[in-house]
């Protein structure tokens, strides 16, 4: 069956020209599809871009509130290493003050007794290790991850501190800083002429006189590891404190401790 065939007239009034244009239904159906259907294409095309625009939104948003929630978990675990950090440096300045007398007496103590109980240098300093951290800085992917770094290295220099002031109070503990007994001084260390023999005499402790049975105390922590008489110190009682740090008490009249 032939296709149709259809003939527009396009007539110009002013000169009466008439032009005739034929076409056929298929191609005129076509264009006029075409036409028609142009519109609804940009149409779902301009959806489907909306819709991957907004896709592709939703899943930034998840990924920002990820972030988000990843960094409020890391701010509230730094939060909480800088209020130990807090207690810690609280808690050292409450330890690091000592008694002025028994400081006075650590001081005269010889130097390799307080670097046996205080110990020696320490290793690197934490300035040095945080400016090995922070130099890192100068490209940054993980400042969480350098503040983290910081704050352990203050943890280990505090507790590296504490353990300095514990085992200083120790030693501030173990050293003899008050008088065993009240009294008057009858004879001070060094050399001295001898009472028995008239002879010089290198006297190594310090005689204090007073009444007979009045309570004598250790002038220092420590425990008893001897009690007993023994020649010229009479009843004797020698304490321990610990740190190559020994004192007797002799010429007593009785004791009433036992070792330990």
């Amino acid at each position: 069956m032939p296709s149709r065939r259809y003939t527009i007239l396009i007539a110009d009034r002013t000169s009466g020209v008439v032009r005739r244009v034929t076409i056929s239904a298929g191609p005129a159906v076509a264009v006029a599809c075409a036409i028609a259907t142009l519109p609804v294409l940009i149409g779902i095309g301009a959806a489907w871009k909306a819709k991957s625009e907004v896709s592709s939104l939703y899943s930034s948003n998840r990924s920002l509130e990820a972030e988000n929630a990843n960094y409020r978990g890391a701010t509230e675990a730094l939060s909480e290493q800088i209020a130990s950090l807090q207690t810690v440096v609280a808690d050292l300045g409450t330890r690091s003050t000592i008694d002025p007398a028994a400081a006075r007496a650590v001081e005269k103590l010889p130097a390799f007794v307080k670097n046996r109980a205080i110990g020696g240098a320490q290793n690197a300093s934490f300035a040095q290790q945080a400016a090995k951290t922070f130099s890192a800085l100068a490209a940054p992917e993980d400042t969480f991850g350098l503040l983290r770094n910081v704050l352990e290295g203050l943890q280990s220099r505090l507790h590296d501190v504490r353990n300095m002031v514990e085992r200083r109070n120790a030693l501030a503990d173990a050293t003899p800083s008050i008088w065993p007994a009240q009294g008057w001084l009858t004879s001070r260390m060094g050399l001295r002429q001898d009472p028995m023999t008239g002879g010089d005499d290198f006297h190594a402790g310090l005689d204090i006189a007073g009444e007979k049975g009045q309570p004598i105390y250790a002038t220092a922590a420590g425990h008893v590891t001897q009690a007993e008489y023994q020649g010229g110190y009479g009843n004797l009682v020698v304490v321990d404190h610990g740190f190559g740090l020994e004192t007797k008490y002799g010429h007593l009249s009785s004791f009433s401790v036992k070792p330990g």
